[in-house]
């Protein structure tokens, strides 16, 4: 005796759970279900004002469904109520997609937009800085600018609690290692002996500095400057930081070369 062998159903393995398409399947049937209870409230009203129109769309309706009634039995209703909910697992499947995309067109960059960001870093650091207008942060990022837009590689900035001195690090484009204190002090404030022994005492046995220099918008005493010629360390004051800034100066690398020939 042979028996027939029954027709698996193929479940569909690679649908998973997805919150957002759940939350607009419930979404669509709500309005679906909105909807209905207006016709619902339109028929009652049709029925309350116009009984004879009434009377004539149902016996309209008793019509259309015994004419196909063969139709009818060929669909039952959980054949139907399947294919609704797939048609509205469908729609919000489409929706949750098209949100994706949506969301994933509006968060990536443009490959336009990064050159001209990368155009306006460099129109930045072409253009003269007055380092007297900036707080201490802001100069430190200034002469940190100075040093990409002059070639130096590896620029940072370092200032701050427990630097030992050193407030921009940074690679000249022949390989130096250049250590760099910036101090932003008014015209009658001048770094003084005191500042430049710190800074010496750090700069070239704890930094490895190749070249050590101390930046200042205003100047130095006498005593400072004979210390920083002793250890070999640049000074460039003011004048010399506009000169730099507006390219008709040396930056401080260039300047130790300068002070060895």
């Amino acid at each position: 005796m042979t028996v027939p062998a029954r027709r698996v159903r193929h479940l569909h393995r690679d649908r998973r759970f997805d919150l957002r398409t759940t939350t607009l399947f419930f979404v669509l049937l709500a309005i679906i279900l909105c909807v209905m209870t207006f016709l619902a409230r339109i028929a009652v009203s049709i029925v309350e004002r116009r009984p004879v129109w009434a009377g004539l769309l149902v016996v309209m309706g008793i019509a259309v469904v015994l004419m196909s009634r063969t139709r009818w039995r060929r669909l039952s209703a959980a054949r139907c109520a399947r294919r609704a909910a797939e048609a509205l697992e469908e729609a919000a499947e489409t929706a949750s997609d098209s949100l994706g995309s949506a969301h994933a067109a509006g968060t990536m960059p443009s490959a336009a937009g990064t050159g001209a960001g990368e155009e306006n870093v460099t129109a930045v650091l072409e253009q003269p800085v007055d380092c007297a207008e900036l707080d201490a942060d802001g100069f430190e990022q200034a002469i940190a600018d100075l040093c990409v837009r002059d070639g130096c590689r590896e620029v940072e900035v370092v200032g701050g609690a427990g630097d030992l001195g050193a407030d921009v690090t940074a690679f000249t484009p022949d390989g130096r290692r250049v250590i760099i204190q910036c101090k932003r002090y008014g015209d009658g404030n001048k770094v003084g002996s005191q500042d430049m022994q710190r800074f010496g005492g750090t700069c070239f046995t704890v930094h490895g500095a190749d070249v050590a220099a101390v930046v200042t918008t205003s100047d130095f005493t006498a005593p400072a400057l004979e210390y920083a010629q002793q250890c070999g360390i640049v000074c460039v004051n003011g004048l010399e930081l506009n000169a730099w800034c507006d390219g008709t100066g040396s930056g401080p690398w260039d300047m130790a070369v300068a002070d060895t020939c």
